[in-house]
């Protein structure tokens, strides 16, 4: 039996990996764009018909509307490890299968995390824009060891444990926080596992790397920004839903916090796409919309870095995603659950 599989939020990157991997039993078709309520009115209603597979990534949004366009869908694929975008309920109402991926990329994100760190700490962006603007003599580079530095690490999965490993390889203090304390990490040199409180106001840099469950909505908050160490440094490379970032730049303007870079932002579809933020914005919550200006703010600072969610994104996390996604959906069709959610 052949199964009608729709790639959306198909990228360059993984062009590579269905040209050199044969599915003779799927009849594959690519999508750039998202899927979405809007978009979904655009594919032809022969193609909703017969489709049996779709796979997305997080900027597609797959609501009740979306899943009814489908009459024929019996598994949905997120390449990604949250969700959140999948409407569960609708899934479950129509005997739909959704399945994601875990533990993608810890070892490229713990890196890109420590790209983050030094960045920030010994100054090179600002040091690069200098240079570029023949303005080098001017500014103070002054930065810091941080083997005399104390990262707080809140999360200690399998990407917070590589964080953690680099941090050992570093000679730095490790403060970790976690509700599930990983035992592999008991009683390695220079790591403690404190309370969150204790990390926040011990911690010289803070990384978050645990997952957005929703209760756990802007854990990173007037709160805790007002604990922490005068002068640290903050990093999420995790989810943008865990920080007020309105409060994150308020404490940045009055110095409180030294710097800050962000791969993650709450709405990132208009945050990191330029012109759907133009297109799009009148069409977005309110709350996106103060995102939004917050963002615009935090950019002007040269102690603030952000990018477009890219930590994970090395060629072999891709192929590794890819890999676990098409092995998920043949477990599914012969009755299996790896990966399975609902």
């Amino acid at each position: 039996m052949t199964l009608n599989l729709l790639v959306f939020d198909y990228r360059e990157v993984e062009k590579k990996f269905f040209r050199t991997n044969k599915f003779d039993n799927f009849n594959i078709k690519f999508y750039t764009e998202s899927l979405t309520p809007e978009t979904v009115d655009n594919i032809p209603g022969e193609i909703l018909d017969n489709t049996n597979v779709i796979s997305v990534f997080i900027d597609s949004i797959i609501d009740g509307k979306v899943i009814n366009a489908f009459k024929n869908l019996r598994i949905i694929s997120t390449r990604s490890t949250g969700y959140d975008h999948i409407d569960l309920n609708a899934c479950r109402n129509k005997n739909i299968a959704v399945v994601n991926v875990e533990n993608y990329g810890e070892t490229s994100v713990a890196q890109y995390t420590f790209g983050l760190i030094l960045s920030l700490v010994r100054k090179i962006f600002p040091a690069v824009k200098a240079v570029k603007n023949c303005e080098s003599e001017e500014i103070n580079f002054n930065g810091r060891d941080i083997s005399k530095l104390t990262l707080g690490v809140v999360g200690t999965g399998s990407i917070g444990a590589a964080v953690c490993g680099l941090a050992k390889c570093f000679k730095m203090n490790i403060l970790a926080y976690d509700i599930n304390q990983k035992r592999e990490l008991d009683g390695v040199q220079d790591l403690k596992y404190v309370t969150f409180g204790e990390l926040l106001q011990k911690s010289d840099i803070i990384t978050i790397h645990v997952p957005y469950t929703g209760q756990n909505y802007h854990m990173f908050s007037h709160e805790q920004f007002n604990m922490m160490k005068n002068g640290a440094y903050f990093i999420n490379t995790s989810r943008g839903e865990l920080v007020d970032l309105q409060e994150l730049y308020k404490h940045i303007e009055n110095g409180k916090i030294a710097g800050a870079a962000l791969d993650v932002l709450m709405c990132e579809s208009i945050n990191f796409k330029c012109k759907k933020l133009a297109e799009d914005l009148g069409k977005e919550s309110l709350e996106c919309y103060n995102e939004a200006k917050t963002v615009e703010k935090l950019r002007a600072f040269d102690n603030v870095l952000i990018t477009p969610h890219i930590a994970y994104d090395t060629q072999d996390s891709v192929d590794y995603i890819l890999s676990v996604t098409m092995r998920s959906i043949r477990e599914v069709i012969y009755g299996g659950k790896v990966s399975r959610i609902v």
